[in-house]
């Protein structure tokens, strides 16, 4: 689908495209940002530039991250030596060799809801080049990002960008901010890598554990790693067999993961 003829951009569900007007949130998520001319700043969906100006302008320099061809057509056509833009998909961009040097990111994004969940895992995975994430989710989303064990919410997600970063919601974004609107409220979190992170395998591990224990939420840990993990060695490791996974903590997670690379790498 092309911009209409007045020049307009029809979003696209496919991309689930949502653009931020209000003027006030914009302004808002720009504050808590705080870019300088010191940081190294990429904008994931930059879509019609709510953000944009006011990121180069911050920043003096801004990597944005366009999938639809004629947003970035747009964004070319700016001609800004300043702005450089990678027309890609963002689940397949490698943070980790994103940019040629080994400079610390700070990811900014209206995260299109339809990929947000496996782009924020793989923005876990490629942490050490993250300084900080500045990114617009749905809140159901944001909900389950900073869950504490024993709530409903409290799911693989949680589990997974808890023992990553630390995690807070800054901003609560009601459906009028974006054209079109949503039907669901929106919020802003900020992450930021912790001081200990696990390794890519540990966190391989950890994906793994949680797949597990949260396969079927209605049925015991002893039900989900039967074909992995015995009651005794559930036991073994300080977590109750005929527990369910939202009530475990972090740690016990973690123990979890470390028992499962044990017993494939022995």
């Amino acid at each position: 689908m092309t911009p209409n003829t007045d020049g307009r951009h029809r979003a696209r569900k496919r991309f689930g495209q949502n653009f931020l007007v209000r003027e006030d949130i914009i302004h808002a998520i720009i504050q808590a940002v705080n870019a300088t001319p010191s940081d190294r700043v990429v904008e994931i969906g930059p879509g019609l530039g709510a953000l944009t100006d006011h990121l180069l302008k911050a920043a003096g320099a801004l990597d944005v991250i366009e999938i639809d061809r004629d947003l970035a057509a747009r964004l070319y056509q700016r001609q800004e030596p300043q702005l450089t833009v990678h027309e890609t998909d963002v689940l397949k961009v490698d943070f980790q060799s994103f940019l040629p040097d080994a400079e610390k990111l700070r990811i900014v994004g209206n995260l299109p809801y339809n990929i947000s969940t496996p782009l924020l895992l793989k923005l876990a995975k490629d942490h050490e080049r993250v300084q900080d994430l500045h990114v617009m989710l749905q809140l159901e989303v944001v909900d389950r990002l900073v869950a504490t064990s024993g709530s409903k919410t409290f799911g693989r997600l949680s589990v997974m960008m808890q023992s990553v970063f630390s995690i807070e919601q800054i901003l609560s974004v009601p459906p009028d901010a974006f054209k079109p609107a949503p039907k669901v409220q929106s919020a802003v979190a900020r992450l930021t890598p912790r001081a200990e992170v696990p390794s890519r395998p540990q966190l391989a591990a950890l994906e793994a554990a949680t797949r597990l224990a949260f396969g079927n939420k209605r049925k015991t840990l002893r039900n989900n790693f039967k074909q992995t993990l015995s009651e005794s060695e559930l036991t073994d490791l300080d977590v109750n067999p005929n527990a369910r996974a939202e009530t475990l903590s972090l740690d016990a997670f973690h123990r979890l993961a470390g028992a499962i690379v044990r017993k494939t790498n022995p």
